[in-house]
């Protein structure tokens, strides 16, 4: 297990995710249901959002955390991983965007970034887009996964954000819906790597629920505010899957 410092702030066919721009070759994706909205840059700066082929130090050590984590789910034959923290305010959610976006720019596959804080989505204020449906609307409504798919101006990259909050996120996340989408993308198209942007685990028990489900954990904890008794306890519930390792944000220094 490793542990990364990031010197950053912090049903029918088209009910499946299997679509024809997730069906195409890693190299050679078309986009012809998936919603396309483009970063706006000012958006990326105020945000911290990385690109992906910068050469700055926050770019240089998500590219490095790529690699650990590559290095570790091909070893072991794993596409679906989860990245979580102790508590909210950790950065999660845009440590989860940013190594998406950079093993998408790893020509060998495509990847997906799933939110499942439904109760507090982020992912749309971090991507600067106005809150839209997303998987709460899948999972309650039958909406159809290819109109919430969006690609953010990013080549084999397609996320799915949480959508408008609901009360009801451990019932959904535990759900037979859930369970067979999970299934199915473990399963369908193995280039496809899948990143779940799962809720907090010690103030969400849908965290706790969900993370079964995956072949591996990221952990995110925060300098300066992540306890080390959190991180503890944290570590403990997720023994039913596979802890890769833990990612320091705002840290003060950047080692490995």
């Amino acid at each position: 297990m490793f542990t990364h410092r990031l010197t950053s702030g912090s049903g029918p066919q088209d009910d499946r995710l299997v679509t024809a721009d997730q069906a195409a070759a890693p190299g050679d994706i078309t986009y012809t249901k998936t919603q396309r909205h483009a970063l706006d840059p000012d958006v990326v700066a105020r945000n911290l959002i990385v690109t992906g082929i910068g050469t700055d130090p926050i770019s240089s050590a998500y590219k490095m955390l790529r690699t650990h984590v590559l290095q570790r789910m091909t070893a072991n034959g794993w596409n679906v991983l989860a990245v979580t923290s102790p508590g909210a305010g950790e950065g999660k959610t845009l440590t989860a965007l940013n190594l998406a976006i950079t093993m998408a720019r790893e020509v060998t596959h495509t990847v997906l970034l799933v939110e499942l804080d439904l109760q507090q989505p982020r992912l749309h204020d971090v991507l600067g887009y106005d809150l839209g449906p997303g998987m709460t609307d899948y999972l309650l409504r039958g909406t159809p996964l290819s109109e919430v798919m969006i690609n953010p101006g990013i080549d084999r990259l397609v996320v799915i954000p949480a959508g408008r909050p609901v009360e009801s996120a451990s019932e959904l996340l535990s759900s037979p819906r859930m369970v067979d989408l999970v299934r199915e993308l473990k399963e369908r198209y193995p280039s496809r790597l899948v990143l779940f942007d799962v809720p907090p685990l010690l103030t969400s028990p849908e965290g706790l629920a969900f993370v079964p489900h995956v072949d591996a954990a990221l952990l995110v904890v925060a300098e300066g505010h992540t306890a080390h008794e959190d991180v503890e306890v944290a570590k403990r519930m997720l023994a039913s899957t596979h802890l890769l390792g833990a990612v320091m944000n705002r840290a003060s220094s950047y080692t490995t």
